[in-house]
């Protein structure tokens, strides 16, 4: 995926985490800062949970069992043993490792909610998330077990594990044993205290840090379709007069305005878009309507971008601890339903991306709809069977798409003794939302391939400014298609090189996107 300048990331209160940082933490290891208003903050949050541990206060999670338990008194003698079981017991992940990546992510923004102050942890058990964090130190999370409420419960404890010399870590490329993990980076594991088990893993970090990533390479995603349905418009000899502003100022949505500008900016100077009436009065909806279609879906994005940055920089505990009015508070931060929503909208406005881009690639290669380019353009037809299979490619995980895009949101299944009676299905929505996202870049790679494989049968010299630098771009990793070879291949290239290249910053020089 695209990479960014490295640089140390600051966390902690009055501190606003970006999508970016995010990145460079998660992707690019930059290190992790928490600033002072934060160890401030932490102390004197954790000095009053010590109070109310001295008082003997009943308070959910310091001196209460946990869920359908939380009216159980446990004493102040069984409170790390409480918090040990709370960890163990709960750790109940399923299925295949969550990426490194995804997990650096996950232990950044917990970090970042607890910097915060509301949730009576040691400043020592932060200190070691930062460490860990910044010596590579990446707990081994299962990726299935959440329902999205009360928080990342299951993959959270995978985390926490590690923390005191549990579970498994990745480290150095090795997974290995936790302990043997910490000790090899040179960290001391810890020992919860009461509360601390807790706030580890009451929170929707994992949804969120699955969604922000999902997010980010989202869109990039965008920009890249509006570019590659834009050299397809030019195979297809595309009528220019519908990427026209007038058409789209009296209609006024942002993401259909970008778009129809996106279109315009990068076939400017093209000689093979035509004006309406020259070939045909119209073209299909899937060129035709790109603005629409494209702009919807970023609208869209741009919801889900907003949520995502919200839940970042939030604090997702229960109970909450608000020691200058020396309050506790049970409430329900840690109800995923925000994310849930926003990552059902994520699948779906990137299936439609997807699902649009096939119906261009149909185009290219259907010898009835391509405007007299070769049959699956390949020059030695029936001999060779040129891009035919690749259609069927594109076809298949579009449809996958399609399933995968059924809202998580939608279901909830009680647990807890009906204690937690309604829950988000969440981090469900945010896996099928990365997985619909990874989908739709090999659906672009496709389009890309065959929009660039039928320019070439027409004329590259012929193509607009920015159209001819992304026509570039992809004969620069694949060769025109002479005759049948694996595409699995150039497929894997072309759809490495959209994931890894930042489009708008890459073209600016030539046109500017949005």
């Amino acid at each position: 995926m695209m990479q960014t300048l490295k640089t140390d990331i600051l966390v902690g209160s009055g501190i606003t985490l970006t999508l970016k940082d995010v990145v460079e933490v998660s992707r690019n290891k930059a290190k992790v800062v928490l600033n002072h208003t934060s160890v401030e903050k932490i102390n004197r949050s954790r000095t009053y949970v010590e109070k109310l541990l001295r008082e003997k206060k009943t308070v959910y999670g310091l001196t209460t069992g946990f869920g359908k338990f939380s009216d159980t008194y446990i004493s102040s003698e069984d409170t790390q043993e409480l918090q040990a079981n709370l960890i163990r017991s709960h750790a109940c992940g399923i299925g295949l490792a969550l990426p490194v990546e995804v997990v650096r992510a996950i232990m950044l923004l917990r970090i970042k909610s607890l910097s915060l102050g509301y949730s009576g942890i040691r400043l020592e058990v932060v200190q070691t998330m930062i460490e860990m964090l910044n010596k590579d130190v990446v707990p081994v999370v299962p990726e299935k077990g959440s329902l999205g409420a009360s928080g990342d419960l299951a993959p959270l404890s995978h985390v926490a594990l590690v923390i005191f010399g549990e579970g498994e870590a990745v480290y150095e490329g090795r997974r290995l044993d936790g302990g043997v993990a910490m000790k090899l980076a040179g960290i001391q594991p810890i020992s919860l205290e009461a509360k601390e088990g807790l706030a580890l893993i009451n929170g929707t970090q994992v949804m969120t840090a699955v969604g922000a990533i999902a997010s980010y390479d989202a869109l990039n995603l965008a920009k890249w379709a509006d570019a590659t349905g834009a050299l397809s418009c030019e195979a297809l000899l595309g009528i220019r007069d519908a990427f026209d502003a007038q058409t789209h100022e009296i209609r006024p949505h942002k993401g259909q305005l970008q778009v129809a500008e996106n279109i315009k900016r990068l076939t400017m100077g093209s000689q093979l878009m035509t004006n309406q009436g020259e070939l045909r009065v119209q073209d299909a909806y899937s060129l035709r309507c790109i603005p629409q279609v494209h702009g919807a879906s970023r609208d869209a994005l741009s919801y889900v971008l907003d949520k995502i940055e919200v839940e970042m920089n939030s604090v997702t505990d229960n109970p909450l601890i608000f020691e200058e009015q020396e309050r506790v508070i049970s409430g329900g931060n840690f109800h995923g339903q925000p994310i849930a929503l926003a990552m059902d909208f994520l699948s779906i406005c990137m299936s439609e991306i997807a699902n649009i881009s096939e119906r261009r690639i149909e185009r290219l290669v259907n010898p009835h709809l391509n405007g007299n380019l070769p049959p699956f353009l390949t020059k030695h037809g029936g001999l060779q069977s040129g891009f035919m299979i690749a259609q069927y490619a594109a076809a298949s995980v579009v449809s996958e798409n399609k399933s995968l895009a059924h809202p998580a949101s939608v279901d909830s299944i009680p647990s807890s003794g009906n204690q937690e009676d309604h829950v988000s299905m969440g981090t469900i929505g945010a896996r099928k939302a990365k997985q619909i996202v990874e989908n739709a870049y090999s659906v672009i790679a496709i389009e890309l391939l065959c929009a660039s494989q039928a320019i070439d049968f027409r004329n590259p010299e012929l193509l607009g400014k920015g159209t001819k630098w992304i026509y570039a771009k992809c004969r620069e990793q694949v060769p025109f298609l002479e005759k049948d070879r694996v595409l699995s291949y150039d497929i894997k290239k072309i759809t490495s090189m959209l994931q890894e290249t930042d489009i708008a910053a890459e073209i600016a020089p030539i046109t500017s996107i949005q």
